[in-house]
């Protein structure tokens, strides 16, 4: 038997667990028509085969009709439910990993105008910042009701075969009881604390005496809302010990924090750049308090930290449920010994932010994630080996290269740069945003393990990709930046990336014109005035930066408002002149023959990139599918095999910004869907 911390079983009442990682709830918004079918299935059945001890289903499933769900929620109070959820777990015990389903009301944190259209329910009047309806104050019936729901929902979870099931208290119904800033009722469900915990005591006694004293049934609660007003950490404390000695749960599954707005929820889920495992200690204290079983997930990234959880006593089960999306065989290769081979999770949280604006979840660097229907997560060999050249090794060509050689390729990658990256080098330049460069240096690792021969510092012609006489050759050169978006004074603007490299020092007085609403233009708006230059953001959007999303919005914000940083929505840049030694900036409306001026000493202009692509069109005539894609063959997974020009030796393809700008998830699925079938 292992001595590894990790790989310990560990006894939850009759349930044992096969070793202490677990994937905490999480909604991934993969359900269709409220259930979870087989997307749903087969992104947990791939984590179970892979050796996690816990799958938790949910993030959260809805009890009850006047919970609609936000997040494509499972809906829990369908009896149809039911069969969906025998099947999932099912097949996850068919690989020895345990099942748990999350239930929830989520009273004010959801929307009238969702599903039925029915008022949200709340014990007082307050709305939730992040969503914004005001709520019903819920009555006497309502308690009764939505108890009845919780426990038919129970039951049903039951009925479908889960080893347990686990209620979600913070940010959602229970806890607005739990919480004075939510709960203005009076008694029995308002005033003191046990008062405050009155209805969530009656939900779980509901619940034990219809599904028994045997059904594992668990709470994941916050200890300290760490919000002016709220339950801070001795009331938290004070529950989780009410909750221990109430008999009705069996694990206590431990958060610190709030939800309400973007940045609460952002200091409780942490992204990239912010602390890792922030509250464990936090948890560890309650551990050490109640002597309970403790489970808890916030950011811990990595498999040392998840050890240390564990050895140092701190949890029971260490949830790793982001770095479960990066890379789903991480169980499976700490057994093997293969540490080093674990895809790292970069904490960019492209998962979390796209649920949070109606999206399915997908990890930034694995496209396999949530389609594990058609894409694979191991690379099968391929039957007959080939020779494949890729040109450019930024994301895309370094997952074509990584995926090639796994298929036993003969890989060979020209790059122009000394190192590999792309645009990704630059994101990381900045200190927040270095953990980026983990996209690269893990897929390096593998390439180098695999063979592939890399020609750095080299600006690749027709010549000389066709001097190594591929049968595939696939074109990543990526884009450059486009700024040629003026009527007037062009060459008056620099680029983000221009100041993010370096190569143009930034100003004291400056508009950064950001009409791509990506990273770039923040963080050269951050460079920019951490030098304490005066900065202004433009857009002609009705919000700026939209495609950063609401939780990587959280670090910007707080530095840029720091820096006093002034931000401008619905204005367009039209034109750039000199005036005298400074630039005069005028912005026109999209609505209307309106104009401003600006008087700055330096324009920047973030409008996206334009395809590297000379290299791609002058081999074209020369390839046999003369560059053409099988659109539909794509899609379902299938190889390419358009062969227009049919004497010709080689295929080719481009991929990622070489296409069109897009971002980095779409390079890697790109390369990942094209290569894994050469």
């Amino acid at each position: 038997m292992s001595h590894d911390p990790l790989l310990q079983p560990y006894r939850l009442k009759h349930l044992t667990l096969r070793n202490r990682i677990m994937i905490t709830s999480h909604e991934p918004a993969y359900p269709e028509d409220g259930m979870p079918k087989d997307r749903y299935r087969a992104y947990h059945v791939e984590r179970a085969r892979a050796g996690v001890a816990l799958t938790m289903t949910a993030g959260s499933a809805s009890v009850s009709r006047d919970s609609p769900p936000v997040f494509n929620n499972i809906l829990a109070y369908r009896d149809e439910v039911v069969g969906w959820m025998r099947r999932l777990v099912d097949e996850c015990h068919d690989h020895g990993a345990a099942v748990m389903i999350q239930l929830t009301h989520l009273g004010r944190r959801t929307r009238w105008d969702k599903g039925d259209w029915l008022p949200v329910v709340a014990p007082g009047h307050e709305r939730e910042a992040a969503h914004r309806a005001f709520p019903k104050r819920i009555e006497d019936w309502d308690i009764a009701r939505i108890i009845g729901d919780f426990t038919d929902a129970a039951e049903r979870m039951k009925a479908a075969g889960v080893d347990g099931i686990e209620l979600e208290a913070y940010g959602h119904l229970l806890e607005q009881f739990w919480s004075p800033l939510t709960n203005d009722l009076d008694a029995p469900y308002g005033g003191s604390l046990d008062n405050r915990l009155r209805f969530t005591m009656e939900v779980l006694q509901a619940i034990r005496d219809r599904c028994g004293p045997d059904f594992i049934v668990g709470l994941r609660y916050t200890g300290d809302q760490v919000l002016a007003g709220g339950m801070g950490a001795e009331e938290g404390m004070a529950i989780s010990h009410r909750l221990k000695d109430s008999g009705l749960v069996d694990f206590l599954n431990v958060v610190r924090g709030h939800i309400d707005t973007d940045a609460g929820l952002t200091d409780l889920i942490p992204v990239q750049g912010m602390p890792s495992a922030p509250h464990l200690d936090f948890a560890g204290q309650i551990r050490r308090a109640t002597g309970f079983p403790t489970f808890h997930a916030a950011r811990i990234p990595d498999v040392a930290t998840a050890r240390h959880a564990i050895a140092s006593g701190l949890l029971d089960m260490v949830g790793m449920t982001r770095a479960h999306m990066a890379d789903p065989h991480l169980v499976r290769k700490i057994i093997e010994g293969r540490e080093d081979d674990i895809r790292p999770c970069v904490g960019a949280n492209y998962c979390l932010d796209r649920i949070y604006q109606g999206g399915l979840a997908f990890c930034l660097h694995n496209a396999a994630t949530g389609r594990e229907e058609t894409m694979p997560h191991d690379i099968a060999p391929s039957p007959a080996p080939r020779r494949i050249t890729i040109v450019g090794a930024g994301p895309a060509g370094m997952e074509a290269a990584r995926v090639a050689a796994a298929r036993g390729h003969a890989v060979t990658v020209f790059e122009a740069a000394d190192a590999p990256g792309g645009q990704i080098r630059l994101t990381a330049l900045q200190p927040r945003r270095r953990e980026m460069t983990g996209i690269i240096d893990w897929r390096m690792a593998q390439c180098d393990k695999a063979g592939v021969r890399f020609r750095f510092n080299s600006y690749a012609e027709a010549g000389d990709v066709l001097d190594t006489d591929p049968d595939a050759v696939i074109i990543a050169t990526g884009g450059l930046p486009h700024t040629e978006i003026l009527g007037t004074g062009n060459d008056l603007v620099c680029s983000a990336w221009d100041i993010l490299s370096g190569d143009v020092k930034p100003g004291q007085d400056v508009l950064v014109f950001d009409d791509a609403g990506d990273h770039a233009g923040l963080q050269a708006a951050d460079l920019i005035a951490a030098t304490g230059a005066r900065v202004e953001i433009a857009t002609p959007d009705r919000s700026f930066a939209p495609e950063v999303m609401a939780m990587n919005l959280v670090p910007y914000m707080r530095s840029l408002q720091a820096r006093d940083v002034t931000f401008t929505v619905t204005w367009r840049l039209i034109r750039v002149t000199r005036d005298g030694n400074r630039l005069r900036a005028t912005l026109g409306s999209d609505y209307g023959a309106m104009t401003r001026d600006r008087l700055v000493d330096q324009v920047v202009v973030n409008h996206g990139t334009r395809p590297l692509d000379d290299l791609y069109f002058d081999l074209k005539p020369l390839s046999r599918n003369l560059g053409q894609v099988d659109q539909a063959a794509l899609i379902a997974g299938h190889p390419q095999a358009l062969a227009p020009n049919p004497g010709a030796a080689f295929q080719l393809f481009r991929i990622g910004d070489a296409v069109a700008a897009r971002n980095t998830h779409a390079a890697i699925y790109d390369a990942l869907r094209l290569v894994k079938d050469l």
